[in-house]
């Protein structure tokens, strides 16, 4: 399901334009030495982008969910929302957490596909239970509860609810996916 290109609303900070401020926050997060259009367009907000590149980051980088249960959660967040850019960014990660392509296909298609583990089933259940209720619901709750703890339980919620802060943010700029990095699958 290609998503029709969303025009560019506000541009990536051209390198000319930063000073040292914007810089220094775009610095660690460069991938290959390079810019990423989310980062390179976020930071014309600096305040907003500091603060912001600090709580992503401690769900992305020290969060308590196992990497592979997080990226199913963002994968999900990203089809619901349509969000191709982050699909895109996040099939990567996705593939260095655990996921097969397989796999990250058959998030298209969850939590209904017969091959999820019922952990599985219901991390894809609560997110479009968050998406579509706002809430998970308490037969989806119980069977994460008897694989989480407390903080992971509202971690979930909490990667549910950024990914698609960033969804909302990433399609109403029309921020641009990477030369050659993946949109939806056909």
């Amino acid at each position: 399901m290609a998503t029709p290109p969303r025009p560019v609303r506000i541009p990536p900070l051209p390198e000319n334009e930063r000073d040292e401020r914007t810089k220094e926050l775009l610095g660690p997060l460069q991938l290959d030495g390079a810019d990423l259009n989310i980062f390179a367009t976020l930071v014309r907000h600096p305040r907003l982008f500091k603060r912001w590149s600090a709580f992503g980051g401690t769900l992305l980088v020290r969060g308590e969910l196992p990497a592979r249960d997080r990226e199913l959660l963002i994968l999900r967040t990203a089809w619901n929302c349509r969000a191709e850019y982050e699909w895109g960014q996040h099939i990567r990660i996705a593939r260095t957490s655990g996921l097969s392509d397989g796999e990250i296909t058959r998030v298209v298609d969850a939590p209904e596909a017969p091959a999820w583990s019922s952990l599985e089933a219901a991390l894809l259940q609560a997110c479009d239970e968050l998406h579509q209720e706002s809430s998970i619901s308490d037969g989806t709750w119980r069977t994460l509860a008897e694989h989480y703890d407390e903080h992971q339980l509202i971690e979930l919620c909490m990667v549910v609810g950024q990914y698609h802060l960033v969804a909302f943010t990433l399609n109403s700029l029309g921020v641009e996916r990477e030369p050659g990095v993946e949109g939806f699958p056909p």
